[in-house]
């Protein structure tokens, strides 16, 4: 069967559970498509053959004993942040180049538990820090739409796996965007939950307040599937929520579009880098959605201008943090032959860590340092505040807010940006991490390149059923999900 990568998981699920494909022929299909194009994507790190052949077979023999869940034997990549065992998690740095986990992380052991088949893991900006996934020691991915674009960041590696089909569905990681942008420059489906819905234990830290992992895929649909293996409270992770969880697959049509409030927020249609094309392809699915029965609101969103100063004070504060255990000391990257201790620190840090990372932990270390901690880290915290309460005085008269993901569509491999223009390019997405709330985005056409353009729908606290139901039935409407770059079509 040479089209097993055009289906969806339900189908995948429903093929294997009526024994129309086993998950071995399954698994090596997706592998066969690996070793043929991801040479040019350049999307996993690591390909786990040999581990996936052999869970593939204990997925058989569970489905064929009836012990089987609903995505026992389907693929899956992991983003070579979450720690898996035996396997390394480089979390795209030389610093950890070497290192092979001894434990799972609680979203690889969930996948695991519910037989789900680990193909590899794939690349990423190092330690999360990146909007390109050019940050990376194993070098750039490229975006399947047009190899000569990035496929956004962090979780690029994520995105560009699923977008060329040479993975059903993928695991990434958000701390700024980082679903959600790469979904978006690569017309996939990502969602962002709540703070505390998903755990974060065994997923390397960037900014601990910030960083939440989620699924990615191409439809809602898919992404729900995901989502009820990856929520729900972990004892391990002192942030993780005690609350239930959703049965999200089976709410996907549980919350109507007709009657939903779609808070449009002036300032974010105002932004001066917003790209026309971006900024069309918006407007025409917010009217979709108000042809299926929604009704747009005009809101204002005050605190904007304070988003991105406010996130790049708290995340490399916290980054600064998290980073000072990798020391040469006792595992990663350690430099040769150092003359003393203060040799060690020095040049294991300044060698196994690259130029954003750095740049960061310094503008973090900063921040923290006797006399800038008051004026800088704690008065970012209050303005924090500030930045959740203007949401939630918002979700008093809308259901949903809506943005685009992204002011641009993909940016080309190499365009060198500054720090300054790549930070910018999270205006969208950073303040529902600093609010920790729920976020998705959804394909919804394309620019003159022929680049993906992606919506976000920003949701109250736990909304993550209804997020997905509003994606899902607009794309029962539209076909924008279905869409597939050039490489994906191409037969193994």
């Amino acid at each position: 069967m040479t089209d097993l990568h055009r289906l969806s998981i339900r189908e995948l699920s429903e093929g294997l559970a009526g024994a129309k494909f086993s998950s071995r022929e399954l698994t090596e299909h997706y592998l066969k498509r690996i070793a043929k194009l991801d040479t040019q994507v350049k999307s996993y790190v690591t390909v786990t053959a040999e581990q996936a052949l052999a869970q593939a077979d204990a997925a058989d023999a569970s489905i064929k004993a009836g012990t089987a869940t609903a995505l026992t034997g389907v693929p899956i990549a992991h983003k070579d942040i979450f720690c898996t065992q035996g396997i390394k998690t480089s979390a795209g740095s030389k610093m950890l180049d070497n290192f092979i986990s001894p434990y799972d992380a609680t979203v690889v052991a969930k996948g695991k538990a519910a037989g789900l088949v680990t193909l590899g893991k794939v690349n990423m900006d190092e330690f999360a820090m990146g909007s390109t996934s050019e940050n990376s020691f194993y070098g750039a991915t490229a975006n399947p739409w047009n190899l000569s674009h990035v496929p956004g960041g962090s979780s690029g590696g994520s995105a560009a796996a699923v977008a060329a089909d040479l993975a059903p569905f993928a695991t990434g990681t958000d701390t700024g965007g980082s679903i959600r942008q790469p979904a978006s420059f690569c017309g996939l489906t990502g969602l962002k939950p709540t703070y505390g819905r998903v755990s974060r234990f065994g997923m390397i830290a960037y900014a601990s307040s910030l960083d939440q992992g989620g699924p990615m895929a191409h439809s809602a649909e898919d992404c729900a599937y995901l989502m009820n293996v990856m929520a729900g409270h972990d004892a391990k992770d002192s942030t993780s929520v005690e609350k239930d969880v959703d049965d999200y697959v089976a709410n996907l049509n549980g919350k109507a579009v007709k009657g939903l409030r779609i808070g449009i927020p002036k300032q974010y249609f105002n932004v001066a880098g917003l790209d026309a094309d971006v900024k069309a392809r918006v407007e025409e699915s917010l009217k979709k959605l108000e042809e299926m029965g929604a009704t747009l609101v005009e809101i204002d969103l005050n605190m904007t201008e304070a988003y991105v100063p406010t996130y790049y004070l708290i995340a490399p504060a916290e980054a600064s943090s998290n980073l000072s255990r990798y020391d040469g000391v006792r595992y990663g990257y350690r430099a040769d032959n150092p003359v003393d201790l203060m040799d060690l620190y020095k040049r294991s840090r300044s060698e196994g860590f690259g130029a954003e990372v750095q740049r960061r932990i310094l503008i973090g270390t900063y921040a923290l340092s006797a006399g800038y901690y008051d004026a800088y880290y704690v008065k970012a915290q209050k303005v924090r505040r500030l930045i959740q309460q203007d949401f939630l005085k918002a979700f008093e008269s809308v259901d949903v807010i809506a943005a685009p993901a992204a002011p641009t569509t993909a940016y080309k491999i190499g365009a060198n940006l500054s720090p300054v223009e790549m930070y910018l390019g999270d205006i969208y997405t950073i303040a529902v991490n600093l609010a920790g709330l729920p976020a998705i985005n959804a394909p919804v056409g394309f620019d003159k390149d022929n680049l993906p353009v992606g919506l976000q729908l920003i949701g109250n606290y736990w909304s993550e059923s209804q997020l997905l139901s509003v994606v899902h039935q607009y794309q029962q409407a539209t076909d924008w999900h279905t869409k597939r770059a050039a490489i994906a079509e191409e037969n193994a």
